[in-house]
């Protein structure tokens, strides 16, 4: 994987990465902008919009976003933000999987305190991906999407019983429809976004596909992605971003009480082990998360972590610690403990 300085003078050297067959270099912190959407809090219109900004100023690159957060209201923000900017200095992610229903209320059981009145339907068919993808560029106001990433066809969004149809449906309806724009040059680059590992290798082995983001399953915490998929992605030259590389905040926090964990309250074996790597982090003097973000980026088929933030003051704090060093020792001993997968390989 090649790695190159930020060409911005004027920003941090924040380095890029290739990610994958795209053409694309990509900052090794990407700009998640799922707290955008009001995701558990509804934010001002202006710090959020602020948040984008202060990162594209740090030298990120890499929006993502998707039609779910705040059920458009996400992209609406990050149009905004884009346009303040020369359109080609950014690369421009989202998904498909859901349109918006402008006509209906948005129901119960969404995460998001805020956002759009519109309501997410789910469609993974050729005609409702093309649908969300005209949605997505209307609410982005731009002409074109760089990345388009199948969204959450996993089981946990759909359960055990429904993933197989859903899977059928996204390779027989949404992959047809992004191999199209892929060919046809509208987007440079397509691929998956999901919670799951094993997902992630069914994809790669159904289709041809230029990129993935993976969310939760590759990180200091936990590596389920190591043994399989991540080398078939090196295999197929697939481009990873990572997202969830704090485990929904208990990487962040720490063991501390309320600590949260895939989106709930940490269980106690989970809690024990963070505070085991904690331990080993601070006689090392590293910030867990620091830690973290150095060791989700240590895999070579890894370009980007896609990292979420509410505030200004947020991304500057990721984009301080990823510029961090990080002791070789460390990764050793988290190792020697039993905390670390041997086989995981770390920073040089």
């Amino acid at each position: 994987m090649t790695q190159q300085q930020s060409s911005d003078p004027g920003s941090p050297a924040l380095p890029r990465r290739r990610l994958g067959r795209t053409g694309l270099d990509v900052s090794i912190l990407g700009f998640g902008t799922a707290p955008l959407g009001d995701l558990f809090a509804r934010l001002d219109d202006t710090a959020a919009i602020a948040t984008v900004e202060r990162a594209f100023a740090l030298g990120v690159n890499l929006l993502d976003s998707s039609p779910l957060y705040g059920h458009g209201l996400a992209e609406h923000r990050s149009g905004t933000a884009l346009r303040r900017v020369a359109r080609d200095d950014v690369v421009v992610c989202t998904k498909v999987g859901r349109w918006m229903d402008p006509f209906h209320g948005r129901g119960d059981g969404s995460n998001f305190a805020g956002g759009a009145p519109h309501r997410a339907v789910f469609d993974y068919s050729y005609d409702g991906t093309m649908r969300s993808v005209e949605q997505s560029l209307l609410r982005l106001g731009t002409d074109r999407i760089d990345l388009l990433l199948i969204h959450d066809v996993d089981v946990w969004t759909h359960g055990a019983d429904a993933i197989e149809a859903r899977f059928r449906e996204a390779m027989e309806g949404a992959y047809v429809a992004l191999d199209k724009l892929r060919s046809e040059r509208v987007v440079k680059g397509i691929g998956i976004g999901v919670n799951e590992a094993e997902m992630c290798g069914r994809f790669a082995k159904a289709g041809t596909f230029d990129t993935m983001l993976l969310a939760g399953r590759y990180s200091l915490l936990e590596q389920p992605a190591l043994a399989e998929f991540l080398p078939l992605a090196q295999a197929k030259d697939i481009g990873m971003m990572l997202g969830g590389v704090f485990n929904s905040g208990i990487l962040a926090t720490g063991a501390v009480a309320g600590a949260k964990y895939n989106y709930k309250d940490a269980p106690p074996d989970v809690m024990r082990k963070v505070a085991a790597i904690d331990r080993v982090c601070r006689a090392h003097n590293v910030a867990l998360p620091t830690a973290a973000l150095h060791f989700a980026l240590g895999h070579p088929a890894v370009a980007s972590l896609v990292l979420g933030a509410q505030t200004p003051q947020e991304v500057e704090r990721n984009v301080a610690a990823v510029s961090s060093p990080v002791p070789a020792a460390l990764w050793r001993d988290l190792k020697n403990e039993g905390l670390l997968d041997q086989h995981a390989p770390v920073p040089a």
